[in-house]
């Protein structure tokens, strides 16, 4: 059965950009010429999902705004005889159907997708991280639903990270079955590098059997007092497939001021109408 439904946990604070994000969404905030959040949101709908569910904070209602109908603005852009961007606006709140569900305590990625529960109960369902955007002409999130529908198991986006970087992520130990795709039978959240089983690290997105809310009632907190999905995956993984592909593409680390930066000027400098601009304003023209 494909994977029809995909969850973004979108309930962050977005401390690491204060103060902007006291009152904007940090999944809100431009990359280039839409927001962060737009990205997944289409790569999920690209990749055959047909049912959005934000996980989301009391301060995330921008999101909705952004995806839902604005009649005013787009009364006023058909007067003036603006179609395109008429048709733009209102091509956005039809992009696919969006469920909100309030995240009412930052207990982690693990306790973000439990919120999810009641609506991916019983079948299998993507999981997007709007913090890490993917740039391929086939969506990563696609990628990984190939490898379910032919092998499946739950399977997670693999990139392999510089040593030093380990304990930045969640890592996998695994044999490789075939080129680029690996059966999980390990898994740690942020190691030291002492105990780092590889470089492989996970990434943000993923396909996750059903089976996983079940642990993740039951798991205490684990690495900074969160519930942590990486740990329930580890568990998972004892029983049935848990699948990692080196996914094709590029990442875009979008969660830090610097990599949100990076971002905005690596993609506009390949824009045909922006590049000029970027180099002008570098060069100090």
């Amino acid at each position: 059965m494909s994977v029809k439904k995909c969850l973004f946990p979108v309930a962050g604070l977005g401390t690491r950009f204060l103060p902007v994000t006291k009152e904007i969404a940090k999944e809100m905030l431009p990359l280039v010429n839409r927001p962060i959040i737009s990205y997944g949101v289409e790569e999920a709908i690209a990749s055959g999902c047909e049912e959005i569910i934000m996980i989301t904070g009391r301060a995330k209602r921008s999101i909705e705004n952004y995806f839902d109908r604005s009649f005013e603005l787009e009364d006023l852009l058909e007067k003036r005889g603006k179609k395109e961007l008429h048709d733009m606006i209102i091509a956005i709140s039809n992009l696919a159907e969006i469920l909100y569900i309030r995240q009412r305590e930052p207990l982690g990625l693990g306790h973000a997708v439990l919120c999810g529960e009641p609506v991916c109960k019983g079948e299998y369902f993507g999981v997007i991280l709007p913090d890490d955007v993917f740039i391929h002409h086939e969506p990563v999130l696609s990628q990984l639903i190939k490898v379910h529908e032919r092998l499946g198991g739950s399977v997670v986006a693999l990139e392999q990270v510089e040593v030093e970087n380990v304990s930045r992520y969640g890592i996998v130990a695994g044999k490789e079955t075939e080129p680029g795709i690996f059966r999980i039978d390990d898994m740690i959240e942020k190691p030291a590098l002492s105990d780092a089983p590889s470089n492989y690290a996970i990434m943000g997105r993923y396909v996750l059997s059903p089976n996983v809310f079940e642990i993740l009632h039951k798991q205490g907190t684990g690495a900074g007092g969160e519930i942590q999905l990486t740990d329930a995956l580890r568990t998972l993984a004892k029983s049935e497939p848990v699948w990692g592909v080196v996914y094709k593409g590029r990442r875009f680390d979008c969660g830090t001021q610097k990599g949100w930066l990076s971002a905005n000027v690596q993609l506009a400098l390949e824009n045909p109408e922006l590049r000029n601009v970027v180099l002008e304003a570098v060069n100090g023209r």
